[in-house]
């Protein structure tokens, strides 16, 4: 019951994937970082890193950090953006149903950060 009104939940229509534990933060200044990163799914693959970059900046504030992930085999992609400010990634959870592309995005706080990448070596 909420009020009186009766409340039906139903089963999830996407499985509940546990994080892989290498990727959770592994210190203090990691936990900080995950503050200022959202993770937003449903991302048009036609939608680029740069656009996806303005989308969030002119409405939640500078980002810091931003990876795009997916590839053209999957119907869409996922980002993760990490924010110079805390306050712009609360902004950004009001960001989910918004239309980016074609597709209404989702978008939850991140429980990894996002690390930097580590440099390639190159192949002789």
């Amino acid at each position: 019951m909420l009020g009186f009104y009766p409340v039906r939940v139903l089963p999830s229509k996407t499985a509940i994937a546990p994080v892989n534990p290498t990727f959770l933060p592994r210190n203090e200044d990691e936990r900080e970082m995950c503050t200022r990163t959202i993770y937003c799914t449903n991302i048009d693959k036609k939608v680029t890193l740069a656009d996806v970059k303005l989308f969030f900046e002119s409405l939640c504030g500078e980002v810091y950090r931003l990876r795009l992930l997916g590839d053209y085999h999957h119907s869409t992609r996922i980002a993760f953006v990490e924010f110079v400010m805390a306050e712009s990634a609360i902004l950004a959870l009001n960001c989910s149903g918004v239309v980016l592309g074609s597709l209404p995005i989702r978008v939850s706080p991140s429980k990894t950060p996002v690390r930097p990448r580590a440099p390639r070596l190159p192949i002789h």
